[in-house]
């Protein structure tokens, strides 16, 4: 139990910008219980739903959706984001995979990676906008944790190109890690969105294995960069899937 709530701590440390302290050792703690991820999205996505909800009761939606982006990356940090402008430079670059993860790796930012920031931006501004004030702030929720159990999709799933830190989490990432974060999901997004947060899940999985897939056919492999990318694309897969079967499917258990 203990090893456990060092785990929780680190993921904190590790996903956020909460001052919580990490270390090697508590990074190490985290990859034997990598599962917890969507336990840290729930906290994360706890707090991005009560600033939602603050923000709705006194500006248009809009406004809201402006302070949800902003709390979002303040909360989370920009470390995901960065990862998916290096993603996108390699993607975007022409030529072997080798000059692909000479663009990936290289600090600058390009194109392809500006292209990508902007509209998973704009995509996330507009689907916030549009979601009804009342599903919004458990949408959050849903979409914090299923991004999180996004990124152990995508590392458990790939193979590792590089060493670092995402080295690390893609080679110690397996199956069963993957189905354990998965039923906390599953019972996390039922309870925050009923049926509905099953579908946002689910969406979020389908957007990790595709990028896992895109990986492999630009790279041959995964890197930290893979992760970051997952999570942003990821969240707002979770929000659109929201919004588009919000008035579908039952968004409440009560």
């Amino acid at each position: 139990m203990k090893d456990l709530l060092f785990a929780l701590r680190s993921g904190l440390g590790w996903l956020s910008t909460i001052p919580v302290g990490i270390s090697m050792e508590g990074i190490e703690a985290l990859m034997r219980h990598v599962y917890v991820f969507p336990l840290v999205g729930a906290a994360l996505g706890l707090i991005l739903a009560g600033i939602a909800y603050i923000a709705g009761l006194a500006m248009p939606a809009s406004l809201v959706a402006v302070v949800a982006i902003v709390a979002i990356y303040k909360l989370c940090g920009i470390n995901h984001i960065d990862g998916l402008a290096d993603f996108g430079d390699g993607v975007i670059a022409h030529g072997p995979r080798e000059k692909k993860i000479a663009a990936m790796k290289d600090v600058s930012l390009g194109t392809g990676g500006a292209v990508f920031v902007v509209v998973i931006i704009l995509a996330c501004f507009a689907i916030v906008s549009d979601l009804p004030g009342e599903v919004l702030p458990m949408a959050l929720l849903a979409a914090e944790v299923s991004a999180k159990q996004a990124m152990i999709c995508f590392a458990a799933f790939s193979v590792s190109l590089q060493k670092g830190f995402g080295q690390i989490m893609i080679e110690r990432t397996g199956t069963l890690h993957f189905l354990v974060g998965l039923v906390i999901s599953a019972f996390l997004c039922i309870l925050a969105l009923g049926p509905l947060g099953l579908a946002v899940l689910l969406a979020a999985q389908g957007a990790a294995l595709y990028l896992v897939l895109v990986a492999r056919n630009n790279f041959g492999g995964a890197t930290g960069d893979g992760i970051g990318a997952t999570n942003e694309v990821a969240r707002v897969a979770a929000l659109a899937t929201a919004l588009a079967l919000g008035g579908v499917l039952p968004w409440t258990l009560w």
